[in-house]
């Protein structure tokens, strides 16, 4: 099977989607291990919050690779807006797109981003995206699982190495509930006041105008201790204050 050391022999120039998570982090840094002139490109949308940015900025200084931040305001498209089971791919087409073009402008041909091999390509529409648009996935044509890229970016010494999957903020919202701001922000919001907390691995999900809190299980007595502090700082964002008892599932 190919390895990255191979990939990017025979690509020694690319432009790399950076999300600022644990695999495009490693696939930054495996392009700079072996040789290859990379730029990073960030997506600045309302999908993403800000501590997002603030790990790739520090990342991309620590790896001495360039950035490129990009404001793209995706709620502008009404296929994204209108959060239909396409929202994904939608939302994908529109960022890639751009970073397509800004990287074009830079002088790359190639785009790259960090879907791994653990990724299930039929349970996401934003793939059939990356597909139409020719981005190439390194970590998943090489085999890499999420559990391997964990542990190689921990080798790597990367911050980013235990950093907990923390997919869009548009995903908190029900598919067929209309995406606004005011949603997006208030979840932004709730879910950094809980990380504020000592919180990790959990989300704030809209439901039916209230927020609904879902953890993992060890943390459910932590946050029943914080219940009061927790509703004085959702409720005015809210309509009502839930907690979810499916609980997350635990990292294999």
């Amino acid at each position: 099977m190919m390895t990255l050391q191979s990939f990017f022999q025979a690509n020694p120039r690319a432009a790399v989607a950076f999300s600022g998570g644990v695999d495009s982090a490693y696939l930054l840094w495996a392009a700079k291990a072996y040789g290859a002139k990379v730029r990073a490109y960030y997506v600045k949308s309302p999908f993403q919050p800000l501590f997002e940015l603030t790990d790739a900025v520090k990342l991309c200084r620590a790896l001495a690779v360039p950035l490129t931040v990009l404001p793209v305001d995706v709620l502008t498209d009404e296929a994204v807006a209108k959060n239909d089971h396409l929202r994904c791919y939608s939302c994908k087409r529109r960022i890639f797109t751009a970073i397509l073009k800004a990287a074009a402008r830079d002088g790359f041909d190639l785009l790259l981003d960090g879907t791994n091999a653990s990724d299930e390509a039929s349970d996401r529409p934003g793939m059939r995206a990356l597909s139409e648009l020719h981005v190439l996935s390194p970590l998943r044509l090489c085999g890499l699982t999420k559990a391997e890229i964990g542990k190689k970016s921990r080798d790597a010494g990367l911050f980013t190495w235990d950093k907990p999957a923390y997919a869009c903020l548009a995903t908190r919202i029900p598919t067929g509930t209309a995406i606004t701001r005011e949603a997006l922000c208030a979840t932004e919001a709730a879910e950094g006041f809980l990380a504020a907390l000592g919180f990790s691995d959990f989300r704030v999900r809209y439901f039916g105008g209230a927020a609904k809190i879902q953890v993992r299980e060890a943390q459910l007595p932590r946050l029943l201790d914080c219940r009061e502090e927790i509703l004085r700082q959702l409720s005015p964002l809210y309509d009502g204050v839930l907690l979810d008892l499916e609980v997350r599932p635990c990292k294999m």
